[in-house]
């Protein structure tokens, strides 16, 4: 290595002293020699690279390549099955909503018709007890009216005994009672019992 750069530096120095005879720099204008030295390492240097470097760039590109693909396929595919869901999502929010109209429809008709049947009901309630009303009405009057006869009944008797005074038989009484009865209107009573 020693012997090497003595004969480096007597190159460098005849290079320089020779290029200042032909007033440039050796490097500007090469020799054949420096030229040919320049391609063989140039060369070398390109089949080293070749051999060792290149592959393992490549590689590492494909690599690169490969992944940046999946990297892309799997966003294709995410946004893919995010538009799926998206879309699924719409439609059962469709769904949702046709069946919450469904359900407020069904409710306001059911709604509506137990109105319907609640005012049925009443109205049925009503007439019934207006009828009931009516009958206990008519019994009223009725039992009244008996009462008003065995009043009247009772007076009749009581009357003809102080005026006649004497004791009447059963015969007798019934037979008063009959007569007087006979001579009083219950017909009216009961209208105006009615018309009330």
């Amino acid at each position: 290595m020693l012997d090497v750069l003595p004969n480096a530096s007597t190159f460098i120095l005849a290079a320089t002293e020779g290029g200042e005879d032909e007033g440039g720099s050796f490097l500007v204008t090469p020799s054949l020699g420096l030229m040919l030295w320049t391609l063989l390492v140039f060369g070398l240097t390109l089949y080293i690279l070749w051999k060792l470097a290149f592959p393992r760039i490549a590689e590492a590109l494909d690599k690169r390549q490969k992944a940046i693909e999946e990297s892309i396929d799997y966003a294709e595919r995410t946004k893919a099955e995010a538009d799926e869901i998206l879309a699924e999502y719409r439609q059962r929010l469709a769904d949702a909503r046709v069946q919450a109209e469904e359900i407020v429809t069904r409710a306001r008709k059911a709604g509506e018709q137990a109105e319907a049947d609640s005012l049925g009901k009443a109205r049925e309630q009503r007439e019934e007890l207006l009828e009931q009303t009516k009958r206990d009405i008519d019994a009223e009057t009725r039992r009244a009216i008996q009462d008003i006869r065995r009043e009247v009944a009772d007076l009749t008797i009581l009357a003809t005994e102080k005026i006649t005074r004497k004791t009447l038989t059963a015969d007798d009484q019934q037979k008063l009672v009959e007569e007087a009865l006979a001579e009083l209107d219950f017909t009216a009573l009961a209208g105006a019992g009615e018309g009330n």
